[in-house]
């Protein structure tokens, strides 16, 4: 969403400010990925290791993109400085310490883990064994990478080095570098599992569907082409979580520091959410699909399949315009263009009216105290989302390049004209 650096302090505000992501990457990680579905389609690729690929064609692409076409590694938020090695000895007491912050919280993460019997059940047991056997190269590949990078780093005391200094017993530990530092690997923590746990599901469910009468059914056109959405969003998010790496430039800048904005995120997934079934908000009970109210109208199946296949197309659209640097709850690069060259939160906008048509709430199976209750609820629900985008924001604007395109999206994005519009109608 952000960039903290070289994002036109001055420019005029009828002139849109600079992407931190080129339209390319998301591009190449479409067009790999794409292509494995293609593949997998045909030899019927199912199962955990031929989601994983997916997810690794997605992500190849995009880092040849972006350090090949793009050249992020240069780009001076990076916080890198290629030109200015230090000698080994000069860096290699840093690197340790860095190394002992960066283990113990990796162990911390470890604990939560192998404590929370939530994470050994249903889906997430995929994630967690996927960790696992990922968790030894990581420790072993952690220790050139770290002394390898010190060299260049503008300030290699970051927060890992904080962490371990206060660890350490050495002088110079700073709590807010310490605390910046636990926030972003708590985004990890919390959002990486999720990911990993609903790639398989959503994948195979997609390899899976036939594909022999879609354009004699809308509606098996419209489930076919959600579903396909998904699997973008979700391979594109997975990627985003994994490849937190500052000589992509997709580093985590800043985790939001906001308690309301961690609320607002985490009731919205496994295991806090609130709006899954049986919980405070579930709004399905008594309700029934688009589907169910429009049988026997196939125009009207079709016009409601056509733009719930737009809404997801726009939500994947917006997890695929941020390339490598998709994150919940983080500052990593401000996004302009695409969709959010229309809205702030193009996302959050398509995702909840995807819920309103596809649900229709105030139809209901049951009482009128049923559609009552689902439609008070899922207004609710929206109303989460609200306060996630406004929670959000408020993190964002610490940057005055969000500032920036906060002035010019309100000026010329199509959702905010349209909302003043229809405030003088």
């Amino acid at each position: 969403m952000l960039q903290e650096s070289a994002i036109l302090a001055a420019s005029p505000a009828d002139t849109r400010p600079a992407s931190a992501v080129s339209h390319g990457v998301g591009l190449a990680g479409l067009a790999g990925l794409l292509a494995w579905l293609a593949i997998a389609h045909r030899l019927g690729a199912d199962g955990p290791w031929a989601a994983l690929v997916g997810v690794a064609a997605c992500g190849v692409p995009m880092v040849l993109w972006s350090l090949l076409v793009d050249r992020v590694h240069g780009h001076a938020s990076t916080g890198i400085d290629w030109a200015s090695a230090r000698p080994w000895r000069a860096s290699i007491d840093i690197s340790l310490v860095k190394l002992t912050g960066l283990w113990a919280t990796w162990a911390g993460i470890a604990l939560i883990y192998a404590t929370g019997r939530f994470y050994w059940e249903g889906p997430f047991t995929f994630a967690m064994w996927s960790l696992e056997r990922a968790a030894p190269l990581l420790v072993l590949l952690s220790i050139p990478y770290v002394l390898w990078l010190d060299r260049y780093l503008v300030e290699p005391r970051d927060g890992a080095w904080h962490a371990g200094a206060w660890l350490l017993g050495i002088a110079g530990a700073d709590p807010e570098q310490i605390h910046a530092h636990l926030r972003a690997w708590a985004v990890k923590a919390v959002f990486l599992t999720f990911m990993l746990a609903i790639v398989p599901g959503g994948y195979g469910a997609f390899v899976r569907m036939g594909t022999g009468n879609l354009l004699a059914d809308p509606v098996l056109l419209a489930n076919w082409l959600i579903t396909l959405m998904f699997v973008i969003d979700v391979a594109f998010a997975t990627v985003g979580y994994i490849l937190t790496l500052r000589p992509l430039d997709a580093h985590i800048r800043s985790a939001n520091p906001f308690m309301a904005a961690w609320t607002a995120a985490l009731i919205c997934y496994p295991p806090f959410i609130m709006m899954d079934d049986g919980r405070p908000f579930d709004y399905r009970p008594g309700t029934a699909d688009w589907t169910h109210w429009m049988q026997g109208q196939p125009t009207l199946l079709a016009i409601t399949g056509a733009v719930l296949v737009l809404l997801t197309a726009i939500y994947a659209w917006a997890t695929v315009a941020f390339g490598l640097r998709f994150s919940n709850l983080t500052h990593r690069g401000i996004l302009t263009h695409g969709p959010y060259a229309l809205s702030r939160h193009p996302a959050y906008l398509a995702k909840n009216l995807f819920w309103w048509i596809s649900t229709i709430p105030m139809l209901s199976t049951g009482t009128l105290v049923d559609a009552a209750r689902a439609t008070i609820l899922l207004g609710v629900v929206s109303g989460i989302y609200y306060w996630r985008a406004r929670t959000e924001e408020r993190h964002l604007r610490l940057d005055p390049a969000y500032r920036e395109y906060d002035v010019w999206i309100e000026r010329h994005g199509l959702v905010p004209r349209f909302l003043r519009w229809a405030r003088r109608g």
